[in-house]
């Protein structure tokens, strides 16, 4: 039997032999940018994977901050996962309708709140369907179960904790917005943002660790020379930073494809830093870069 705690990736073929296992549960975590004039609920209730649910991320999120899909308290999360059939004792894959690219935030949101049998669909969605595997539309059930929600907040980092880091560097922050943002050059799909990128952190756009042919990740291989290529030393700590909290967390499932243990993700990330004028900010190439 595979083991989710440690195999964050499963294949289209894996999951079509165990669709029907009585422990299993999919999870369609499916999101867009607010410019992108596309509704994820919409787009699930016309095509999902049998038996998948979907999890709202702008839903089950704190409500009461000013920030998008913020984590929420404990409680609130539970409760709306268990409305949702997810409960303890289950195993979770979680997919897409891109490939590769809101997933890993539920998969380590899920991990954050202490359920590590989890999993995200290496191809997501598209390489569903690509394989000509079946599909169904409709909004979805499940049988409500218990949820038991308990916090991992060695995973996460604030705002006060990014801003120490900045005179400290302790650890690693490794950004997965396009290069041209980091560096302050191109703007960001969110008005009233700054530009550029947390003073001392490194460029590595998720991108990179997606094979643009099939949407999955790329082997642990490969992601190992990604990372390095990138100036990060992968035996120190790292916090994996983006737009919203969204995309770093391929980087996060990246890290944990290579047995990296010691990473967390900053849950505010660029809308939060780049929306302050109290914070400080760079602009230019990431220090990893090729001098010119």
């Amino acid at each position: 039997m595979m083991d989710f705690k440690t195999d964050c990736l499963v294949s289209t073929e894996w999951l079509a032999d165990n669709l029907s296992s009585p422990d299993l549960r999919v999870i369609d975590a499916s999101y867009y940018l607010p410019n992108e004039g596309l509704n994820p609920r919409h787009e699930y209730e016309v095509q999902h994977i049998p038996g998948s649910v979907f999890f709202d991320i702008d839903e089950i999120a704190d409500s009461n901050s000013d920030l998008p899909h913020m984590l929420p308290e404990s409680f609130k999360f539970a409760s709306r996962v268990r409305k949702l059939g997810l409960g303890d004792g289950l195993r979770y894959v979680v997919y897409d309708q891109r490939g590769i690219w809101s997933a890993p935030r539920v998969w380590w949101t899920f991990r954050y709140f202490g359920h590590d049998d989890v999993a995200v669909l290496d191809g997501g969605l598209p390489k569903w369907l690509a394989e000509g595997r079946p599909v169904e539309d409709g909004p979805g059930s499940a049988e409500e179960r218990h949820f038991t929600a308990r916090m991992n907040s060695f995973m996460l980092r604030d705002r006060e904790q990014i801003l120490a880091n900045v005179a400290q560097a302790r650890e690693q922050v490794v950004d997965a917005r396009a290069q041209g943002r980091y560096e302050g050059k191109a703007p960001e799909p969110r008005e009233g943002l700054r530009s550029g990128h947390i003073p001392g952190s490194l460029s590595l756009p998720f991108t990179q660790l997606i094979d643009p042919a099939n949407q999955t990740m790329r082997p642990a291989a490969d992601i190992k020379e990604i990372f390095e290529a990138a100036g990060i030393d992968l035996d120190r700590p790292v916090v994996t930073s983006c737009g919203s909290g969204i995309t770093a967390a391929v980087l996060s499932l990246g890290l944990a494809l290579l047995g990296h243990r010691d990473h967390a993700l900053y849950d505010g990330s660029w809308v939060e830093w780049g929306g302050s004028e109290t914070t400080p900010i760079e602009t230019g190439p990431s220090p990893a870069s090729p001098k010119v």
